[in-house]
């Protein structure tokens, strides 16, 4: 048997950017961070809502399977963001697949662990909204756009899933990871006006 050696410790798709995501933040009246929220389980799920084995998904996830564009249901420190009218996306801080392929049984449908697919930026503060809609299409004022709601849309030329997930108002960003350095550096640039000149 080969000899292997010492494991390489895991490096999230934007820890090259940790520090300046940090000089960019403002606190205080006009206040915004960004940060990574790395190694999230994600989990795919492909199930006809209709059917028993749907039944015993919401069962394991503890939580009903969102049934409308842009909503999101939750369970603990789990939640279910629609992704189509038979797709969702599990977010979690522990492994969800094998519980969630257990239930779906021999049933039609899929249960796939995509967390390397995507990463996790958190946009928070009083300045987050006006950050995002200088690239996001969508009309992001709460009387539109608000805690609990998740899409998918670009921001600046990054397709994410952007969800709220409270009123302060605090925004997850799911990139690819293959666009997350852009998306952050473009972030980063946006908060300029807010958080004063960036130090290359």
């Amino acid at each position: 048997m080969a000899e292997t050696g010492p494991l390489t410790p895991r490096r999230s798709p934007l820890a090259h950017l940790a520090d300046r995501m940090r000089a960019a933040a403002v606190t205080g009246a006009r206040g915004v961070t960004l940060t990574e929220l790395p190694f999230l389980t994600m989990v795919n799920v492909r199930v006809d809502p209709a059917s028993e084995a749907a039944g015993r998904v919401e069962a394991a996830l503890g939580a009903p399977l969102p049934r409308r564009c842009g909503d999101t249901t939750a369970s603990g420190p789990r939640t279910v963001l629609w992704l189509g009218p038979d797709e969702w996306l599990v977010l979690s801080p522990s492994d969800e697949a094998a519980a969630l392929r257990e239930a779906l049984g021999p049933d039609p449908g899929s249960v796939v662990d995509v967390s390397a697919n995507r990463t996790t930026l958190e946009l928070s503060g009083p300045s987050a909204r006006q950050v995002l809609e200088k690239g996001c299409p969508l009309d992001l004022h709460p009387r539109a756009f608000g805690p609990g709601r998740a899409v998918s849309t670009t921001v600046g030329p990054v397709a994410v899933l952007l969800w709220q997930t409270d009123d302060a108002p605090t925004y997850r960003l799911l990139p690819r990871s293959s666009f997350a350095d852009h998306l952050g550096r473009w972030l980063v640039d946006a908060m300029g006006e807010f958080s004063g000149p960036q130090v290359p």
